[in-house]
């Protein structure tokens, strides 16, 4: 790890990667609330249309990819809310006006567009330049200021959109903020997982930790911890085994997907398992059954050859510790 912050490039990448860890995930959770996952594609290929015009304008494509962006994410939007076209009908015009316009205009940017597209496309964090970081650490710094103090009003949308409107919130104005939110994070994770990436670094890490934890807010951590130590080790793996940084670091979160949905199955079988035991309790514990009885929380246990049983519903549960004061009973 020390070797490789002697360079410059990877200093860079390593800082890109850290903001895109954190900001992604942040954003990405309040769309996977909202069964919006695929939106970061679209804004990926409106992007595409917005590097397009800085190539061939000779601008900074980031600034033109972020107003283009941020413009298809206000109309998508706006379209959803007032217009006669549901969401995802003009969620897949952009998405195919985007990926078209930015095909067209790269064909006529010169004999160097393939090497750019690319780059874009699938992500090159090694040749983030200094002004690129600097652009991406005020455009994270916004995302998270933003998505921190907008977070109980985003989360009340996302939870139920017709009771946040009944309370008088002014829901398109917060559903713009998320569109605006998601069009700059799509920005910001171009240069590390690229373009046709992106939505994997914003969905894959809260996929994970939605398994895993049962709050939205430690699901929030888990999910900005999980996409940090992916970028950071994606983009540490693919120096070492010379791969391409954006797959690698895509791989790693899908990897983390499967180790936690193993995980989640692994304890789900234990609990039947132990379930199906308790359930065929021989024995009908009750007051007076000659088996002394122990509360425990809004229910009683019975203690019974030094173990503890306890009425649910209608079957038995057997829990595993017994009193302190325990005595073993026949």
């Amino acid at each position: 790890m020390l070797e490789l912050l002697q360079y410059d490039f990877m200093q860079r990448a390593l800082i890109a990667a850290l903001l895109v860890g954190v900001a992604a995930p942040m954003v990405g959770i309040f769309l996977v609330q909202r069964r919006l996952a695929l939106i970061g594609d679209g804004m990926g290929h409106v992007a595409l249309a917005g590097v397009a015009v800085g190539v061939v304008t000779g601008q900074q494509p980031v600034f033109t990819a972020l107003a283009l962006a941020v413009a298809a994410a206000v109309l998508i939007e706006l379209v959803r809310a007032r217009g006669r076209t549901s969401g995802d009908v003009a969620l897949a015009v952009m998405f195919y006006g985007g990926i078209a316009v930015g095909i067209v205009l790269l064909s006529r940017a010169g004999s160097e567009t393939p090497a750019n597209l690319d780059s874009f496309l699938f992500g090159a964090i090694t040749t983030t330049s200094p002004t690129d970081v600097r652009v991406f650490a005020v455009l994270a710094a916004v995302i998270l200021l933003v998505t921190w103090i907008m977070r109980p009003r985003l989360f009340a949308v996302a939870g139920d959109e017709e009771y946040a409107r009944a309370t008088g919130m002014n829901v398109l104005a917060v559903n713009l903020t998320l569109a605006i939110l998601t069009a700059v994070t799509v920005v910001v994770s171009m240069r590390v997982v690229g373009l046709l990436l992106i939505s994997a670094l914003m969905i894959v890490p809260n996929a994970a930790s939605q398994l895993l934890t049962r709050s939205f807010a430690s699901a929030l951590r888990l999910a900005v911890l999980i996409g940090v130590l992916c970028s950071v080790g994606g983009v540490v793996v693919s120096y070492h085994a010379e791969t391409p940084s954006g797959g690698t670091i895509v791989v790693l979160t899908v990897l983390v997907f499967v180790l936690a949905s193993f995980a989640t199955w692994a304890v789900a079988r234990v609990r039947a398992a132990r379930h199906a035991e308790s359930s065929h309790h021989a024995h009908e514990h009750r007051p007076g059954c000659g088996h002394r009885a122990v509360p425990h929380g809004d229910h009683v246990d019975y203690l019974h050859d030094g173990e503890r049983h306890a009425a649910h519903a209608d079957h038995w549960d057997r829990h595993d510790e017994p009193a302190p004061t325990a005595r073993r009973e026949s």
